[in-house]
């Protein structure tokens, strides 16, 4: 019994110190992204459908406001900002001129791009500080909190 309590008690300091190294991961990374953001008037949340719409050929205005947990309406003006800015367009389908897809532009691509590779050189410095063979348990780590959000 005592054995499973120590067990506990270092997956809890495990967990703790995870958790704090996500909070300050994701502070840093979320300052070096407001910094380069703010170069091309781009919001948090405009970034994000970026990067939603460069996984996808496009998006609905529907797929749009449910990926984002916004009203239509809301998801209507981050994309008519986009817009403006040239990192998105418009097309309208064949079968139906009222269905509106969005799709990211060659501009939008190469700024998601130039953003993902600056977290991603973060990331590599912060993993290739690690002891040998830790960065395959960073990795297995990723792939189970990846599953657990994708499951909320």
């Amino acid at each position: 019994m005592q054995l499973a309590e120590e067990s506990n008690k270092g997956v809890e300091q495990n967990a703790d110190r995870l958790a704090d190294f996500i909070m300050f991961a994701q502070r840093s990374f979320l300052l070096d992204l407001s910094k380069e953001l703010n170069k091309g008037n781009v919001s948090y949340a405009q970034f994000f459908l970026l990067g939603y719409l460069a996984n996808e050929e496009y998006l609905t205005m529907t797929d749009i406001s449910k990926k984002m947990g916004h009203s239509t309406a809301a998801a209507t003006g981050l994309v008519d900002r986009l817009e403006k800015l040239g990192y998105v367009q418009r097309l309208h389908a064949a079968d139906d001129r009222r269905k509106v897809m969005v799709q990211i532009t060659r501009k939008g691509i190469e700024m998601v791009t130039r953003l993902r590779n600056l977290i991603a050189e973060s990331i590599t410095e912060v993993m290739s500080a690690q002891e040998k063979g830790e960065e395959g348990r960073a990795a297995a780590m990723y792939e189970q909190l990846r599953a657990f959000i994708g499951a909320r």
